[in-house]
């Protein structure tokens, strides 16, 4: 088994790779621990509801003559779930079943689902798809870039402080920024993001936008601790009426996280960039 450091967290570890199909690997971070200070008390309670997205490029395992077999795989891991699972624990597991003989596509979607629903403690789904798929062609994001704006005010830490309302009532808007970058919470590494927010509410001064997302280049938190976080910024921020909150991560490890989170019920759009 690998060894683990005090917390139980493999990042920061050299690991050596695991031959043989190995589920242990895969290890819990409950989400109640960062949600406490966000205010956010009970699980059943969630002022949003949503998704995390990954995407794993280097998905292999051995067909049933031995020959491998090479997929892009897509997971959906609710927000509802009791725990996230940690991103290098996710590798390692994956990397687990490069050397294992599997009847089928579908007998591999199964495994997956069965391990990483019972580490998250929710249901997890699982899709594949061949290397070249065009869903995960980049595209043009809607909406309007903020990235040209001069931000407002200082950057410091994140707080729900920075942003402000333009004072001219309600608007329906579609904005996003490709500055986002946050820390990793134990390797200190940074993590890179294009912050997607399609709302409809008391008008956001885009320019504080702009330095709220630019105070998190130095916040160290996980991709889906951060998303919440901006979430309940926003929706703190004045009456709204729907809010929509996605980060597309670039990969790393061979995975792209895309924590999504919402008002609305349903599941999160397929947005895809080059830079993924």
């Amino acid at each position: 088994m690998a060894a683990r450091d005090e917390k139980g967290l493999l990042l920061g570890r050299n690991v050596a790779a695991v031959d043989v199909y190995s589920p242990e690997l895969l290890f819990p971070v409950p989400r109640q621990l960062a949600r406490e200070s966000l205010g956010i008390e009970q699980q059943i309670q969630l002022p949003f509801q949503g998704e995390d997205v990954w995407h794993a490029y280097e998905l292999s395992w051995l067909d049933a003559g031995g020959k491998p077999v090479v997929r892009v795989g897509r997971l959906r891991v609710p927000a509802e779930s009791r725990n996230l699972v940690e991103s290098k624990s996710i590798k390692l597991y994956l990397n687990s079943l490069n050397s294992e003989r599997y009847q089928s596509d579908d007998e591999v979607t199964a495994l997956i689902e069965k391990d990483l629903s019972a580490v998250a403690d929710g249901e997890v789904r699982c899709e594949l798809f061949n290397i070249g798929d065009a869903a995960f062609s980049g595209s043009s994001l809607p909406g309007e870039c903020i990235d040209g704006l001069e931000p407002a005010g200082n950057y410091g830490a994140p707080s729900s402080d920075i942003l402000k309302t333009t004072g001219e009532g309600k608007a329906t808007q579609v904005l996003y920024s490709h500055l986002l970058r946050s820390l990793c919470p134990v390797t200190g590494q940074p993590d890179w993001a294009t912050l997607y927010l399609d709302y409809q509410g008391e008008e956001i001064a885009p320019a504080s936008l702009l330095s709220y997302v630019i105070s998190f280049r130095r916040h160290q938190e996980f991709h889906e601790q951060c998303v919440e976080r901006i979430f309940c910024d926003l929706l703190a921020l004045g009456e709204t009426e729907k809010l929509t909150v996605q980060a597309l991560y670039t990969r790393r490890g061979g995975l792209d996280i895309c924590p999504w989170r919402s008002t609305e019920i349903g599941a999160a759009p397929g947005l895809r960039l080059n830079r993924q």
